[in-house]
């Protein structure tokens, strides 16, 4: 095949994809300098087929960044240590075809230059590629050329959201200055939406410039005229500029909404044009979102640090109360339920202002409500019904609790309306009182409430759907956990007994999965009198999982298997819930259980969902079972090793990590015949390059689970584990510059290993161990370095505990100077007094330096 015809493959979907994809990468990966030649010529010559010269452009692109933060890294120090001619090249040609009259080939360009300049502009490279892109957008000699113009303003665009805004600081008036220009009302039409798209994704970067009154008024201006000028396209991205910098610029925007904003997007919300509608509902949805922050962040803050709540929402409430009435009421008959509208977007927004305003939202939504939710016209029913759902969060309880009582008796009759789309809403607001305002469903409104939820499960799905989601929600919310018994017990068995029903008889898998969602809930929360129910959904579940494995061979099309799959996953699902609540009551019925569960994992695919839901049940069982599980382990041991070499499916392997903690704690020192093969496995697991970085940190915690469960026999891994741990650290103090997320999701489970390691070989009688590993400075460097650096409050709490223990296990004596550095003693009385931690992190610190002192006396 030519290049030209590898390219075009690329393009096209399957294996034909595939291969032409892995020629090239490996073609980048042997020669990456011929890779840049070979693709920069198709990318640059004007006579190659313009969608060849777009596959060449993102091969480029792709080659030079990445989403993965440690493969971003790789791919820009290869780019960067490339030959600097090569580079010169690219971008030379990158800068060229941003004035190709290919569109396709401009817009390659524009990614093209993107990726480069996130990799050079941080390292001072590629000087020039600002004042060559700003002077083909300024250069009156350049004027007429509006298709180079729109192909620059998009790459400034695109740089400016990609590159930290630090970089670009000296560049920040002219940047703003040629997106502005662009973005006039006697500009081009598209070359005006172009430029106000370039300023959607460069206004955080001009956040200097909005601290200054002069060019933060010629920036509103800007876009405030763009959202009352036509064409349409250029009222919308002027509208999606007015979203992003209410939310970037809030403390900036009090003038502004009261000369101009306010009425400006309540007059977008009138708007026939459904994108503009949706647009300035946005707005109001990012008000509402921004003050709800605020007033959550000012919550815990001092007040000389609080920020301006200037409560625009509640200003402006009943304005807004009109105007998302009037969308809400928008609906059609034959509307599509999963495409977002202006009546979906409404609601929304209804919702957050009813957080933002609380009690302030009632009275103007409730005129309409009582007005129309028994009206005649059933649009204005279903949007009264979804009005009073909407607003069920937010405001206070008692100012609701009457409000929700009084509405009962008009919902439960409406869940027998001649309209489904009135139906599905009462369904759905019913769920939302059964979720939010439990307490107002009095003795009165019980049987009723329960009575026409489960007549809704014979609804159309939908319908059903939420009537079983209303049941879940009531589950979650009465919990009668510990108790002889709970207001729901006397209508238990006719609930599960329902939900059943409704799963067997229905041939939707979403509406099937619902009702076991309803019945896992409701399982989960159950007083003990309900506990003879939950034996015989046992029984049942296992009956049903039993005949799911003999129809295994009646299975024809990839449908079936998937819905067969999906049946099971839910089967286990309810089992795993049912094992948890009886506990050691599921005992009569633990080798039916895991004799199905071994069954099930045996026939069903690597890849599917059911050998998770499978584990999990399993995972149940050890809990219930503790000692009593070790009967099982040899016929369960195979599936748990091929889990745990399972590496192209991280959740499943993660999962069966998961597992091995739990029987460690369900075995105790019965888990050590199992030891040696899963400690193996958990070390290839670490090493393999395969494996998703996400099952690493759970693999570190499990080494302490494994120390605490066999304690001294912990010795024989010692030396390997610490020095794994010891490599993890280092990783971790590497991927928090880049993840912040991930790099404490490691450093957490470091110190579950260390905490778990510790406290088994204390309980052994082995502390010395650690010594004599000489793994303690190894502990304490770790700890010091998490100590000092941004932490997460989990990190800071299980650190906390690391301290107090290994102070409380090493002898007094030859860790004392460790014990007395001064970073110890810091971060103990800066955790001691720190009244944002939680109360029993606080208590524990005071415990670890109580331990230290003991060492340094």
């Amino acid at each position: 095949m030519s290049l030209t015809e590898i390219l075009e493959a690329t393009l096209n979907v399957g294996a034909e994809r595939e291969k032409a994809e892995a020629h090239l990468n490996g073609l980048a990966d042997q020669d990456f300098p011929r890779f840049l030649s070979l693709m920069c010529t198709e990318f640059a010559n004007e006579q190659t087929k313009e969608h060849v010269r777009l596959a060449a452009a993102l091969l480029i692109k792709n080659a030079i960044s990445a989403k993965d933060p440690l493969k971003k890294e790789q791919l820009a120090s290869r780019w960067l240590a490339s030959d600097p001619g090569m580079r010169t090249a690219v971008k030379g040609a990158a800068l060229n075809v941003l004035n190709s009259p290919a569109k396709s080939a401009s817009n390659g360009a524009t990614q093209v230059i993107q990726a480069i300049a996130e990799v050079e502009l941080p390292q001072n490279q590629w000087p020039d590629l600002m004042p060559i892109m700003l002077d083909n957008v300024t250069n009156p000699a350049k004027a007429a050329n509006t298709d180079l113009k729109k192909a620059t303003l998009k790459a400034i665009g695109l740089v400016c959201e990609a590159v930290d805004p630090n970089v670009l600081t000296q560049y920040a008036n002219p940047i703003l200055t040629a997106v502005c220009s662009g973005a006039t009302p006697q500009a081009d039409p598209a070359l005006r939406e172009t430029a106000l798209n370039a300023l959607l994704n460069a206004l955080e970067f001009v956040k200097s410039n909005f601290e200054h009154a002069g060019e933060r008024n010629f920036i509103m201006q800007v876009v405030c005229e763009a959202c009352k000028t036509e064409p349409e396209e250029v009222q919308v991205a002027g509208f999606e500029c007015l979203v992003k910098i209410m939310s970037l610029y809030y403390e900036h925007m009090e003038q502004y909404m009261q000369q101009a904003l306010s009425q400006l997007t309540l007059w977008g919300m009138t708007s026939e044009t459904e994108e503009i509608a949706l647009q300035a509902v946005e707005f109001w949805s990012t008000v509402c979102e921004v003050e709800i922050d605020i007033e959550e962040e000012n919550a815990y803050e001092d007040d000389d640090t609080e920020r301006p709540n200037f409560r625009f929402a509640t200003v402006f409430v009943k304005e807004l109360v009109d105007a998302l009435w009037f969308l809400m009421t928008k609906k059609e008959e034959d509307d599509d339920e999963d495409d977002w509208n202006v009546s979906m977007a409404a609601a929304t927004c209804l919702s957050l202002l009813a957080q933002a305003t609380h009690d302030a939202v009632i009275e103007p939504i409730l005129k309409y409500i009582q007005q129309h939710i028994t009206g005649a016209d059933w649009r204005h029913r279903e949007a009264a019904v979804t009005a009073f759902g909407s607003v069920l969060e937010g405001p206070s309880p008692e100012g609701l609790t009457s409000v929700v009582a009084q509405a009962l008796r008009v919902l439960i009759p409406l869940m027998k309306d001649e309209k489904d789309q009135v139906k599905d809403s009462t369904a759905w607001t019913l769920g939302r009182i059964c979720e939010l305002h439990p307490e107002a469903i009095g003795p009165e409104f019980i049987q009723p409430v329960i009575s026409v939820l489960l007549e809704g499960l014979r609804e159309k799905p939908r319908i059903a759907s939420n009537c079983a989601w209303s049941l879940m929600n009531f589950g979650e919310s009465i919990r009668g956990n510990g108790e002889p018994t709970y207001v729901l017990s006397s209508f238990f068995p006719t609930i599960i007994e329902a939900t059943s029903s409704a799963a067997d008889s229905s041939t939707d898998p979403n509406f099937k999965a619902s009702c076991y969602e309803a019945q896992s809930s409701l399982v989960r929360n159950c007083a003990q009198d309900c506990l003879p129910t939950v034996k015989t959904l046992s029984e049942l579940i296992l009956d049903r999982l039993q005949q799911t494995i003999q129809m295994q061979n009646q299975l024809l099309t990839q449908d079936d298997r998937q819905n067969h799959y999906e049946l099971q996953s839910n089967l286990c699902g309810i089992l795993g819930a049912c094992i948890r609540r009886l506990g050691a009551g599921v005992i009569p019925l633990a080798d039916q259980a895991m004799q199905a569960l071994l069954v099930v994992m045996t026939s069903a695919s690597r890849s599917s969902t059911v050998m998770e839901d499978t584990f999990l049940a399993i995972s149940s069982l050890t809990g219930a079972l503790e000692s009593h599980f070790l009967r099982y382990m040899d016929a369960f041991a195979p599936q748990l090793f091929a889990a745990l070499q399972n590496v192209e499916e991280p959740q499943m392997c993660s999962i069966a990590v998961g597992v091995v903690g739990d029987l460690t704690r369900a075995l105790g020192e019965q888990f050590l015949p199992y030891c040696e093969p899963i400690m193996n496995l958990l070390m290839a697991g670490l090493q393999n390059a395969n494996l998703d970085k996400s099952v690493k940190p759970s693999i570190l915690s499990t080494f302490g689970d494994i120390a605490l469960a066999i304690g001294a026999h912990f010795e024989a891994y010692l030396y390997l584990t610490m020095a794994i741990l010891q490599q993890a650290g280092a990783m971790a103090d590497t991927a928090i510059k880049y993840d912040l997320d991930y790099g404490s999701k490691l450093r957490e489970s470091i110190i579950e290993a260390y905490v778990g390691i510790t406290q088994g070989l204390k309980t052994a009688g082995k502390p010395q161990l650690l010594a004599d590993a000489r793994a303690a400075p190894h502990i304490f460097a770790f700890a010091q370095a998490v100590a000092e650096s941004e932490r997460t409050v989990e990190v800071t709490s299980g650190l906390v505990g690391l301290i107090g223990d290994l102070a409380d296990t090493f002898p007094p004596g030859p860790f004392r100077p460790m014990f007395a550095a001064e970073w110890i003693q810091s971060f103990l009385r800066s955790v001691k007094t720190d009244q944002s931690l939680d109360l029993d992190t606080r208590r524990t610190a005071k415990w670890a330096r109580d331990a230290v002192r003991r060492q340094i006396q």
